[in-house]
Formats: structure tokens, sequence, C-alpha cells
């Protein structure tokens, strides 16, 4: 079958790598030159674990392309993916701009009938909003064309994103209950056969349906990981191991234990963002999403809880001393800098006149990038970014985990406590466990781990 994908960030590389790998014939188009002159020469724009190789596979094969040719994408693909982002606007709502410009392209320039695929996360209504854009243009150009738009949110974790697509545990697919919503829908199920040769994966709704199940999503396992670390915090209050709590609760069916892991907050590009939209929803309706609020505080407030801890224990001004910091990116397997927690962290330590060095697997270049946006000229200057793990904890007064990549869980502790100037650790993802610490003469801060010693 013939694709376009618009767009190559995270979520359209990956769709159209993943979907050419099934033998399909793949155009992904994109407006920004150097990126696509980065895919044409063999790189990819971002971190993802597998996608390069398989991005390489098929461009040799012929069966991926990468250009800038917007009238060539239109024609290419009687599956148009729009894969643009979404970022937040200033109110919170999804900005709805670059999808909107995907469509306008696609109706400039078709000639005959397509299915347009939102495969961005996008607010209930937007493929409304699709079909006015590409109809308008159709209606100046007097071309009859016919076309329907589906939406197929993704669920991709980033850091497995191509194992996810592979073997997706569902496949959500909206399209309208008309004629051309019915030639879209055997389009897709043919698409998509290959995923369901051993069972059914896909789930048929509504469009408005589909679109709204995306953003329910995130919004569920966001709750979770603030519920967990709420319950964290008082945990570390009165004397709880919230690790026992989350395996006491987790082994509940009803509950399971995925997403019940207490840490320093969560960030990204999809649950911030996606929250945040689901919420001006809502108060577009004239509804408050209640919980959805207290989700964000929790998590916004969650961000800072190393940098209180380190106070707690070092005292407000920390000028003079020096912290290592393990983990930058938002999340293993990723380079991914958005909304991550070691940004703010790294604000407060940095405020407060400290100097850190910092070492992330992966997300060094990116830090170096987006930590220019955050930090003055001063600031800067006092971070080092360390060339290991073990160089970044040299003379430090503590060494505070951000981020807990699988190189992290299992140091040399006498290597740890030889390098650092005091044996003191904040975990800010519960690699470690306290008992094991303090067998070791390491002075432990976890995240609803402070078990208190009872006579």
């Amino acid at each position: 079958m013939k694709i376009t994908i618009i767009g190559t960030g995270y979520v359209g590389l990956v769709t159209g790598a993943c979907l050419a790998e099934l033998g399909n014939d793949v155009f992904c188009l994109d407006l920004d030159v150097q990126k696509v002159a980065l895919l044409n020469s063999g790189g990819i724009p971002i971190h993802e674990p597998g996608l390069e190789e398989v991005v390489a596979r098929n461009r040799a094969a012929g069966r991926m392309t990468f250009s800038t040719d917007v009238e060539a994408a239109a024609a290419h693909g009687v599956m148009q993916f729009i894969a643009v982002g979404t970022p937040p606007d200033e109110d919170g709502s999804a900005d709805l701009q670059y999808v909107l410009a995907a469509a306008r392209g696609i109706g400039k320039y078709m000639t005959d009938f397509k299915v347009i695929v939102d495969k961005s996360t996008v607010p209930v209504g937007t493929a409304e909003k699709v079909r006015a854009a590409i109809q308008g243009e159709l209606d100046a150009r007097g071309v009859a064309a016919t076309f329907s738009v589906a939406s197929n949110p993704e669920f991709l974790k980033e850091g497995a994103a191509v194992e996810d697509f592979m073997r997706p545990d569902r496949i959500v697919i909206g399209v309208d209950a008309t004629p051309d919503g019915e030639r879209a829908r055997e389009l897709l199920k043919s698409l998509y056969a290959p995923f369901n040769r051993n069972h059914e994966r896909t789930y048929w709704m509504d469009v408005r349906s589909a679109e709204f199940t995306k953003y329910a999503a995130n919004a569920m396992l966001a709750t979770r990981i603030s519920f967990m670390n709420e319950l964290a915090n008082l945990a570390d209050k009165v004397g709880v191991d919230i690790e026992a709590v989350r395996h006491g609760i987790g082994s509940d069916p009803r509950i399971g234990h995925s997403f019940l892991y207490a840490g320093c907050g969560y960030g990204g590009s999809c649950f911030p963002k996606d929250v945040q939209a689901l919420e001006r929803t809502a108060r577009g309706h004239g509804q408050e999403l209640l919980i959805l609020r207290a989700v964000e505080a929790v998590n916004d407030q969650q961000k800072q809880v190393l940098g209180r801890k380190v106070v707690a224990r070092f005292g407000e001004d920390l000028t003079g001393r020096h912290f290592a910091v393990w983990g930058l990116a938002f999340k293993p397997n990723t380079d991914d800098m958005r909304e991550a927690s070691a940004r703010v962290l790294l604000a407060d330590l940095l405020g407060r006149g400290a100097t850190v060095a910092v070492y992330d697997p992966v997300a060094m270049a990116e830090a170096r990038r987006v930590l220019q946006l955050d930090l003055t000229p001063e600031q800067l200057a006092k971070v080092r970014f360390a060339d290991s793990p073990k160089d970044a904890l040299q003379d430090a007064d503590a060494l505070v985990i951000v981020t807990e990549w699988k190189a992290f869980r299992s140091p040399d502790f006498e290597q740890v406590k030889a390098r650092l100037k005091q044996a003191v650790v904040f975990d800010g993802r519960n690699l470690f466990e306290p008992a094991v610490m303090a067998e070791n003469g390491i002075e432990y801060h976890g995240i609803g781990r402070s078990i208190l010693t009872r006579a």
C-alpha cells in the first residue's frame, strides 16, 4: 500500500518506518530541509532504540522516501497520515496550526480519493476541522475529489516505540458511518491486518471517541503516577516504605502494577501537554476536571522534591556545594528533555549557589541545548558535562539520581563512596534498596522510602 506520512518527528518517523517494515511504500514529508537532509544521509533526528536500523533497512530497500515536496506527498499515498506536532498553546489547549496546515497541503494537491488519518494527538472535534480545511482547498480549486478523515491515535512509549508499534496491545481507529468512511475502514483494516493475525487488536469506534480515547489514556496514566507520588511524600513523613505499599496494592488485579512507581515527577511530550489540553477542552464546555487539575499540581510540586531533600540535608544556601547528577532525559532510552525533572532540579541547585557535574548516557547534546534556554550564562558556567557516571561523581558532596537508566542500577558502591566527598545519595527513582545502601555505609534518601526506626 502507498502511504504518506506528514511529519518526521517522533510519531511520524516511527509510524513510517514500521509501516515500511511491513512492506508498504512510505513517503515521508517534512518541511524542515535540514531534517530531511539528515534522514536522506542515513541519520535520524531522535534517539529511539532500534529505529535507526529499521529506517536504514527500508531506505535501502526503497520502501522509504524523505522529501519536502508537498505535491508529491499528496499524490503518493491513498493513506495520508498527519503526524505533526500539537504543542500546547498559551492557554494550555493543543495548537492545531501544523495539523491544519498539513490538511490544507493535502487539499491543495489531491486529485482522487484519500483517507486522511489523524495520527497526531488532537482534541475532540479536530477531524471536523481537518475535513473543513481540505474541503475548502478542494472548493477553491473546483475539484470534486472525495475523502474520509479517520482518527488513529498512537500509544507509543518513548524508549520502546518500535516494539510498541510492531507488537501493539491495541489499535484504536475512529471512522465515520458514511460510504466514504466505510471505504476508509476497509483500507485501514487491510493496512493493519498483519497486527491482527494472532488475535483481533483493533477497536473500531466513531472519530470523536477515538480522539478522546488518547487523552483519556494519558490522563489515567498521569493520574496513577501523581497518586503514588503524593502517597510517597506522606510515606516519608509517617515511616512507610512506598515500595512495599506498591507491591501490596498492585497485586489487586483491579489496580495492577503498572505506572505505580513513585519518583520525582513525569515529563516528556505527552503527559504534561495532554493533561492540560484535556482540562482546556473541559473548560471550553463549562466543566472543571478537578482530578486532573490536582494531577498536574502534584506533578509540578513533585519535580521539586529532590531539591527540597537536598536543602533539608545541606541547607538553603548551597554556595560552595557541588553535586553529581545522573540522568537528564525525562525517562530512559530517549534523549527527550521536554518537561524533564532534571531541568527543575538543576535550576534549583544552581539558583542556590551550587555547582553540578551532570551525566546522561544519551541526552548530553540535547541537555546542552535546552540548558542554554533554561539557565543564565553565569549558571551555565557552573555546569560540568561529565564523560561518564564515575567522572560526574568526583569530589561531589552528594549524588542525585533523576533518570532510571539501566546503567545506573548496579554501580560499584565502593567506587561511588571513594569519589564522593560525602557518601550521600538522593535517589529520585528508587533504584536502590535502603537496607543495601545502609550496609554499604551510604546515607540514602529515596522517594517514600525514609522508613522511621521504631523501638
